[in-house]
């Protein structure tokens, strides 16, 4: 018995700790309505900035934590910087501008704490005072942890004082809940959302500069956390303080004991936990109905067929890139046919996005079924490759079709956690089933046909293949299904007022950009020759949003050329600097602030053209 009571208290420890990162996301999205990915870089700036500042400041208590405040307050500063150079000039953009400004800002990040500090582990110094343990009835609980349990609710008692009983409180609830009216009493809401962004910041850097008597700075921190940190936030509900506190001491409990009681499921455990609360309650524990739809105003400019002039052009485009890759050799080929590969999974995510409305922060797990259904097909029942390509789309899409009944009953950033939910399950399937999957292993060997075993031969493969899948999605387009879609996307009352079943549209358009991003995961399968659980991780779907947003949401040419640019820059970059991350993120910022309509969106606007 008193194991598991030990057990209970590290798991409130671990949720104190989670509390703190999480508190500061659910202020800064619920009075911003801004999804910061960059809050993980903003914890890691906390932990390495507490040790750089512990370490200079000398041993003892007034050295310990007067570094872990300086941090704080460090990366705090940081944090309103970030929303003062970039946020603020991407608030009348659309939403997902500001999740793809701030992904740029974990890629500079990483680079920079890199450069700075190195890339080995730096382990920080206990607190002092808080170095030993507490023998509760004959088993040991860190000193530190104690300290950790008590924090947590005080952190939650002052923010709640903070924006309930003070001046400062009530402007920042005035403008978030009537801006105008706000404004027109002269309230400043740029200084105000600044002041909420330092807060916010303030708080994910004290969680990470807290976290360092724990485990040592390192330069995964981030992406470790950001994860753990939404699905916490959401299943809170998103902006309610109360409600991530709860969901922190759910998932802490749940991981203290869940590793004792479901071991072989641990990695997937809380994902699960959040498509369960979203399934039964889509807008968390203590949130709110969210309306209306973000995407319903980040799109609703009318797709048109292309005139026929260019319509010669792109086919002339086209000719172009099946030529150029042949001509340059090999490796040219093997680099076109990866960007071919990413340009149909963008396509196919810009499907839902741009065309249903629809956000997904998990697209990649149907590139991953795609590629594990070929290569599963070739590795155990010797499938040739033809075989493999017919059964990938078909098995992504029966994955879509069961996540997306379950996704295309919520919408908005609630919609888009459970996709992400959706893919980390089947990641963390693919990463821990060692015997059917190969785990971290991966699933080798899986080559091309020996008549497309050529670069050349099986880029030539990829483009038509790659071609036939965008036709696809483009004839769905112009369909009376496509039309349909995107009224229900831009008016959903309007459209089931004129008898259109939206769900069920939106849950085929699911189904069909599925199957073509898994076609792609197929292709990428052989031209890798293997499949590895990272082609269905976060970063991958972080890639597709990345290209359909730099190339133009609004356009049906922006994924393409999105995904020719991005994965041209990152290939060439990364050949040539170790630290390519910061230009790529340099990059992705300059874009989102200069073209905050996407590249192609910005040359129709400039040049006049209406693409399609």
């Amino acid at each position: 018995m008193s194991f598991y009571i030990v057990q209970f208290l590290t798991g409130l420890a671990s949720a104190a700790s989670l509390f703190l990162v999480a508190s500061g996301l659910s202020v800064i999205f619920g009075v911003s309505r801004v999804v910061n990915f960059a809050h993980g870089s903003l914890y890691m700036l906390g932990a390495y900035l507490a040790y750089t500042l512990v370490t200079h400041l000398g041993g003892g208590a007034l050295g310990f934590w007067g570094g872990i405040v300086g941090a704080a307050i460090a990366v705090g500063i940081i944090g309103a910087v970030i929303e003062t150079l970039l946020l603020r000039r991407l608030y009348k953009s659309p939403e997902l501008f500001q999740l793809v400004g701030t992904f740029g800002v974990v890629l500079v990040v990483q680079d920079l704490a890199l450069a700075i500090w190195g890339p080995d582990d730096l382990l920080g110094p206990r607190a002092p005072g808080l170095d030993g343990a507490v023998s509760i009835l004959g088993h040991r609980l860190p000193e530190y942890d104690l300290l950790l349990i008590v924090l947590g609710p005080a952190v939650l008692l002052v923010l709640w004082l903070l924006l309930n009983r003070t001046r400062w409180g009530i402007l920042v609830r005035a403008a978030t809940e009537d801006p105008e009216m706000a404004g027109a009493l002269g309230v400043n809401r740029k200084w105000l959302l600044t002041g909420v962004f330092f807060v916010g910041a303030l708080l994910a850097g004290l969680g990470g500069a807290l976290q360092l008597p724990r485990e040592p700075a390192n330069l995964l921190m981030d992406l470790n956390i950001i994860a753990e940190v939404f699905v916490v936030v959401v299943i809170g509900g998103m902006g309610s303080l109360g409600g991530a506190f709860l969901a922190a001491v759910l998932i802490g409990e749940l991981q203290a004991f869940g590793i004792l009681i479901f071991p072989e499921i641990t990695l997937v455990l809380i994902f699960l936990v959040m498509a369960i609360v979203l399934v039964i309650r889509p807008w968390g524990l203590l949130g709110k109905p969210e309306t209306p739809p973000p995407m319903a105003r980040a799109v609703g400019r009318p797709f048109r067929p292309l005139k026929p002039g260019w319509r010669i052009a792109g086919y002339a485009a086209f000719a172009l890139l099946g030529a150029v890759p042949l001509a340059m050799g090999g490796y040219a080929a093997q680099v076109a046919s990866e960007v071919v590969i990413f340009a149909l999974f963008a396509a196919s995510l810009h499907f839902i996005m741009g065309i249903g409305g629809m956000i997904s922060f998990g697209h990649a797990a149907y590139l991953g079924f795609g590629a594990y259904g070929a290569a599963l097909l070739v590795h155990y029942l010797g499938a040739d490759m033809l075989a493999a390509l017919v059964a990938a789309p078909v098995l992504a899409a029966l994955a879509a079709a069961v996540f997306g009944w379950f996704c295309v009953r919520l919408s908005g950033v609630y919609l888009a956690m459970l996709t992400l939910a959706f893919a980390q399950i089947s990641w963390s399937i693919a990463f821990q089933w060692y015997d059917f999957t190969g785990g971290d292993n991966g699933i080798l060997g899986i080559w091309p046909a020996a008549w497309a075993s050529g670069p050349r031969v099986f880029y030539l493969l990829t483009l038509v293949v790659g071609l036939a899948g965008g036709w696809v999605l483009r004839r769905a387009v112009f369909a009376p299904f496509g039309y349909a879609l995107r009224a229900s996307r831009d008016s959903f009352t309007r459209a089931e007022a004129l008898g259109i079943d939206v769900k069920r549209l939106q849950w085929q358009a699911f189904i069909l950009a599925g199957a073509a991003a898994g076609l792609a995961g197929g292709l990428y399968a052989f031209l890798k020759g293997s499949v590895f659980p990272t082609v269905m991780a976060i970063p991958v779907s972080v890639d597709g949003l990345v290209m359909v947003l730099i190339g133009g949401v609004q356009t049906l040419l922006g994924p393409i050329v999105g995904a020719i640019g991005f994965e041209w820059l990152k290939i060439s970059i990364a050949s040539e600097t170790n630290f390519w991350r910061i230009i790529l993120g340099a990059v992705i910022i300059g874009t989102v602030l200069a073209f905050p309509q996407g590249i192609v969106g910005f040359a129709k606007e400039r040049y006049g053209r209406r693409e399609k």
